[in-house]
């Protein structure tokens, strides 16, 4: 890759990033709950500094809201399986929720985690 072409890669995922990171942010101030919530626990910074893999996995749940490790698949294109451990590395990291009901596990970014 040439200097020029990496560079307009470079511009081109900073460009992706920035459009998700403001959908986020416009469906984050769009709730009628106090911004202090969700943003405290997964706010932008936090989100950058993630890895790739869980970035997508937390954009996407933050998207649905709550969600099983099969809809996320579903949303990411990935195996249910390893959705499920990005799930759990959110989880163990204090960025998600994990709530059973019968036999189904949802996750969602938990509202006070992390505080």
């Amino acid at each position: 890759m040439t200097d020029n072409s990496s560079t307009e890669e470079m511009i081109r995922l900073l460009r992706e990033i920035s459009g998700k990171l403001d959908r986020i942010l416009i469906q984050g101030s769009s709730d009628n709950e106090p911004d202090d919530g969700i943003l405290d626990v997964l706010d932008v910074m936090t989100l950058l500094t993630l890895p790739d893999h869980l970035r997508t996995t937390a954009t996407a749940l933050f998207e649905l809201g709550s969600a099983t490790a099969d809809e996320l698949a579903e949303r990411t294109n990935k195996e249910r399986a390893v959705e499920s451990n990005y799930l759990n590395q959110l989880v163990r990291m204090g960025h998600v929720a994990k709530n059973r009901k019968g036999r189904k596990v949802y996750f969602s970014i938990g509202e006070g985690l992390g505080k």
